[in-house]
């Protein structure tokens, strides 16, 4: 089959298109899975770049990928839930870049029917994310206010769809094209953070949920309401400003999980979500589309069609 491989960290130089076995079923809960689209998470380009050495160390070579949408064409003997045929979404933590991936089976969900594959793809690392940062550390509720920093990239958009379902008030951060888009998803106000400075505009937030993170970070404390949280998955957010400005604040390790995934799946076969696919590469342009996301001000996600 073929696959993407980093046989050493650095550059997108480094990504090569190799030819390997197909993965066997090793346990009795496995499924193999023929990969028909593939995420392309910022996470892939941080292992790359031997940024996660100590908090995610890998085997090199390495096969990158967390997630994948295919079709079931093998199982484990002990597999209870799924059957060969079914077309699923799969969290695999590694080896997505490729024509044949395996996957636990708790780590396994039937694709909604209303989707592509390649759509379907988009959104695990997304939704599994915002629930995290939203729900199950920010505890956000109806009619609370939360401003969401980089609201028009992947993660930024599916955040505001979520908190909207869930009756917040919401404020995103986007520019250019973006803060269009931000308001197409449902933002009550959308800030281009290039015209307007967020300190100036936003006050007495519940919530701030930062996907960017950068210099900019340090702007989100004022806007937040004395006690508010300040969730970050970029970068640890400055506890010397949290306690200035008597809020929490601390980065997110998203738990993406069947379980974190139920809400935005439940949301989506009800037509309340809106997947938004910015790119779709084939599997052997992974370099291109690695550096296509580094270069940033990508608004959507980028997947993988693959053949």
């Amino acid at each position: 089959m073929k696959a993407i491989q980093y046989k050493d960290y650095g550059s997108s130089a480094v990504i090569e298109l190799v030819d390997i076995p197909i993965p066997s079923i090793q346990s009795k809960k496995d499924i193999l899975i023929q990969v028909k689209a593939a995420g392309v998470n910022p996470i892939d380009v941080k292992i790359r770049m031997g940024i996660m050495k100590e908090m995610r160390p890998v085997e090199i070579p390495f096969i990158p990928g967390g997630e994948a949408s295919g079709i079931i064409v093998a199982i484990g003997t002990d597999v209870s839930k799924f059957k060969v045929g079914d077309e699923v979404i799969a969290l695999t933590k590694k080896n997505a870049y490729a024509q044949y991936v395996t996957a636990n089976e708790n780590y396994v969900l039937l694709k909604p029917k209303n989707l592509t594959f390649q759509e379907a793809a988009s959104i695990a690392v997304t939704i599994g994310t915002s629930q995290s940062v939203l729900f199950t550390e920010g505890k956000l509720e109806k009619g609370q206010k939360v401003l969401i920093q980089g609201g028009a990239g992947a993660v930024g958009g599916a955040m505001i769809q979520m908190a909207k379902a869930a009756g917040a008030y919401v404020i995103a951060t986007a520019s250019g094209d973006g803060v269009a888009l931000a308001k197409s998803l449902g933002a009550d106000e959308v800030i281009d953070y290039k015209l307007q400075d967020v300190t100036n505009t936003v006050k007495e937030v519940d919530l701030v949920a930062d996907t960017a993170g950068g210099q900019s970070q340090e702007k989100l404390f004022p806007v937040l309401k004395a006690d508010g949280k300040l969730l970050s998955i970029a970068k640890p957010p400055s506890q010397e400003l949290a306690e200035k400005h008597k809020v929490k604040a601390y980065f997110v390790a998203s738990d993406i999980s069947s379980k974190t995934l139920q809400n935005g799946l439940e949301l989506i076969e009800a037509g309340k979500f809106q997947t938004v696919v910015s790119k779709i590469f084939k599997l052997e342009a992974a370099a291109i589309a690695q550096d296509f996301l580094t270069a940033g001000g990508v608004n959507g996600k980028i997947v993988f069609a693959v053949e």
